[in-house]
């Protein structure tokens, strides 16, 4: 097998304990040809530090100011690029990795010119046998469902499969992908831009897949995993802006927003959504802000 040169792009926003954790599992990876930039977007609790002093070899690239997911990830990934890297690994710092999780990734990738996007079998950190993501599926309204959720491993998932798209916490990505679609749509700001990304390539004629051999443990969301107002906003918006990307026909629009205006109704009348009328709230304002235009961070 050769043995491409990757880059790991970590972002990190005051989460020194994390960011440590997944630094201490990349340390420990047994893919020698590999480098990590961790983006840090000016921590105050001493994250910069601790990372000197414990991974020196580790680059540190402050950011000067808040671009969201999309776009402070991207300084990372067009400095990988423009430094040569075969291949660009998106890892979010509340990650950690399997010894092979990377060498498994490249060999499947550098084994399958076609494709150009690649992720691992995803477990829940606090249940460690417990899948998260072995990709996602897209229906025709954009529901995304991933593969594997909350599922016991028992072995059902054997050899690399495409999927449509691959979750956001940990994407390995051919450079020449980035070079032909681009980076990340920095108008998403936060949430669904991985999606969009997955679903360009796609478009340019590259496959998206998981690597089950890989394996890695996000922390970031649990089986009882409630959103945020933020994250009902964001979802809201982003979907309709990567419904409007994919030029959906009209009868598609027409029971999103059914299915939307339905659920703000039912927020808005049963008494047991009284405690959830920040969620509501922020729903109408993605509906808004996605009319208007109004990207980048949101008003939440």
């Amino acid at each position: 097998m050769s043995n491409p040169h990757v880059v790991i792009i970590v972002l990190n926003t005051n989460r020194r304990d994390d960011t440590l954790e997944c630094l201490g599992s990349i340390q420990r990876s047994d893919y020698v040809d590999l480098s990590v930039v961790v983006l840090d977007n000016a921590s105050t609790d001493g994250s910069v530090e601790a990372i000197q002093l414990q991974f020196p070899w580790v680059e540190i690239l402050p950011l000067s100011d808040n671009r969201g997911y999309a776009g402070n990830n991207n300084v990372g990934i067009e400095l990988a690029v423009s430094r040569g890297a075969e291949w660009v690994f998106v890892l979010n710092e509340d990650t950690v990795l399997a010894p092979d999780c990377i060498s498994k990734l490249i060999a499947t990738g550098d084994s399958h010119p076609q494709i150009g996007m690649i992720g691992p079998l995803v477990y829940h950190y606090d249940e460690p046998e417990v899948i998260q993501s072995a990709g996602v599926v897209l229906g025709r309204y954009l529901h995304s469902t991933h593969l594997g959720q909350n599922e016991m491993d028992t072995g059902q998932f054997t050899g690399w499969q495409e999927v449509e798209a691959i979750t956001g916490c940990s994407l390995c990505v051919r450079s020449d992908v980035i070079r032909e679609i681009g980076a990340l749509d920095e108008r998403f700001f936060y949430y669904w831009e991985e999606t969009d990304w997955c679903l360009r390539a796609r478009q340019a004629g590259w496959l998206n897949a998981v690597e089950p051999a890989a394996k890695l443990w996000h922390k970031g969301v649990q089986r009882d995993y409630r959103p945020k107002p933020s994250v009902a906003y964001y979802n809201t918006r982003n979907r309709l802006l990567t419904l409007s990307k994919q030029r959906v026909p009209p009868d598609v629009w027409v029971t999103v927003y059914g299915e939307m205006l339905r659920t703000l109704v039912i927020m808005s009348v049963r008494p047991k959504w009284r405690n959830h009328l920040q969620h509501r709230d922020a729903l109408w304002r993605g509906l808004v802000d996605f009319h208007q235009h109004n990207w980048g961070r949101g008003r939440v």
